[in-house]
């Protein structure tokens, strides 16, 4: 019941949004129906040092990996059949890692965004849409358009386990008159874009995102708070919620995060519940106009809040060059130290530094 009451208010605000439609003025231009096809690319490849720990090759010398990796390469196919209908294609190439299958090691073509859009723009604001099919899901959608560095890797939530970057499902998004913020919604399978359904319970995901102060200059009004809420269920009775609370704040020189997460998953009603906390917090410090950006990331996260004497923290620090000129395209390297601390983990499990050289091309 909580969750249809859910979807019944989600579907409220969109049909009063819908119902304000606007008579147009004289000397109205009608939008263009020409239909579309856009092709672009995203590539994240890197070198990887492993600085610690070392590992024993295959005779037994003590040995620090390293190895050249393509980590995303993606096709992106858009466009649009019509000013109200759009669409996305993106087929993901990932390397498999099961031990056991047969494939183990080889370069995998699967899919990660398949979804057509419907946009509001005729009814209410300005990006408004509704989308169904395998798509973003409502917290990573919104918050690395602001962060930029996943070509590093995933952010705090998704590098915990605990939320996807894509799923399957319906969702809605609405932008506040006056910029004010936004809000998107959706049901999903809650299994992650990578993997079938496997029952009857699907995720209600919602992120609310509020700027206070959206005519306050460049100091203020790039400062946004927010929130977003995961309702799902293993089973009938076994929770996965999350909840996490995140506040933003971009700027000419200098973009910034900060995210608390409280979690809670019962896999089975047979098994205890666990609950996990966390907070991450990120800053791109940017010098001037010459390209080059600094980034600091700190994750800090308790898989079981019943054991606090467990955690894991990361460090990421490192240098980045975006190129320029480059017509609204994505270019950028990277040279960051990555470091994972895990402390009282049973079985005891090694900390890792590693040292990388990464690359982003997105067009």
């Amino acid at each position: 019941m909580k969750k249809l009451s859910l979807a019944a208010a989600l579907t409220a605000m969109f049909a009063v949004a819908a119902s304000a439609q606007v008579t147009p003025a004289a000397g109205y231009t009608p939008p263009d129906d020409a239909p579309k096809v856009n092709v672009g690319v995203t590539i994240f490849g890197d070198y990887t040092f492993q600085d610690s720990p070392k590992v024993n090759d295959s005779d037994g010398n003590k040995i620090n990996p390293s190895s050249f990796n393509i980590t995303r390469a993606y096709i992106n196919v858009t466009g649009n059949i019509n000013h109200l209908i759009a669409y996305r294609i993106t087929p993901d190439v990932s390397r498999e890692t099961s031990t056991g299958a047969s494939l183990s090691g080889s370069q995998l073509f699967r899919l990660k965004y398949a979804y057509a859009q419907f946009n509001l723009d005729d009814w209410t604001t300005h990006g408004s849409w509704i989308r169904f099919g395998v798509q973003q899901t409502p917290y990573l959608d919104f918050t690395e358009g602001i962060y930029r560095y996943r070509f590093q890797g995933t952010m705090f939530p998704e590098r915990a386990g605990l939320i996807s970057s894509a799923d399957a499902g319906v969702s809605a998004h609405y932008n506040l008159p006056g910029n004010y913020g936004d809000i998107h919604g959706g049901f999903y399978n809650g299994e992650n874009y990578n993997k079938a359904e496997v029952n009857n319970e699907k995720a209600f995901q919602i992120r609310g995102t509020f700027r206070p102060l959206p005519l306050g200059g460049p100091m203020l009004k790039g400062l946004r708070v927010g929130g977003t809420i995961i309702d799902d269920h293993y089973t009938g009775n076994a929770k996965r919620q999350r909840v996490i609370g995140t506040v933003t704040y971009e700027h000419p020189l200098v973009n910034a995060g900060f995210d608390v997460l409280k979690a809670k998953d019962r896999t089975s009603i047979t098994k205890p519940q666990v609950d996990s906390k966390g907070w991450g917090i990120w800053v791109t410090p940017k010098f001037g106009k010459t390209g080059f950006e600094a980034l600091i990331r700190h994750d800090n996260y308790v898989p079981n809040e019943s054991n606090n004497s467990q955690k894991q923290k990361r460090d990421i620090d490192g240098v980045s060059y975006w190129f320029p000129n480059t017509s609204g395209k994505s270019v950028a390297l990277l040279f960051d130290r990555d470091s994972l601390k895990r402390t009282n983990v049973t079985p005891s499990v090694p900390n890792t530094t590693n040292y990388e050289l990464k690359m982003l091309i997105s067009f």
